[in-house]
């Protein structure tokens, strides 16, 4: 594949039940693609664990992916209040998702440490009060 591919899609962040149908959806893409489960797995548990950090705490946004010959860019954007303080919403088990969330079995401050976790690279571009985007990237050749 010489040229990129992109699949766009909209994370509805008042529907916890339509919450993962992104990720869902770009594994069906990527294993149409013929790329490795592992490679589809990883992309696969950022991209939900996004687009529940979407939904939690942003009021939905926007997510695009883009297959590239040696990697995949997952690109989560949203307007939502943004993060204070990214060192913090980096630790594992920190979490500022209310009792009903967590009440549903969210929030648990995984979302962040996931994401970094399953990717090659991750950066976060936030301002409070005006939203944030995160950039991750999966290579293929890993």
């Amino acid at each position: 594949m010489s040229e990129s591919l992109t699949f766009t899609y909209d994370v509805d962040g008042e529907d916890f039940t339509s919450a993962g149908q992104a990720s869902v959806q770009v594994k069906k893409n990527l294993r149409r693609l013929g790329l490795s489960p592992e490679i589809i797995r990883r992309v696969s548990i950022a991209m939900y664990e996004g687009e529940i950090n979407m939904v939690i705490h942003a009021g939905g946004g926007k997510a695009d992916v883009v297959v590239y010959e040696d990697r995949i860019e997952i690109v989560l954007t949203d307007h939502g209040p943004g993060i204070p303080n990214v060192e913090l919403a980096m630790k594992e088990g920190y979490s500022t998702a209310s009792d009903s969330v967590r009440s549903l079995g969210f929030g648990a401050g995984m979302g962040l440490p996931n994401m970094k976790r399953y990717t090659d690279d991750m950066r976060i571009d936030t301002e409070v009060g005006r939203g944030t985007v995160i950039t991750m990237t999966v290579r293929l050749d890993a």
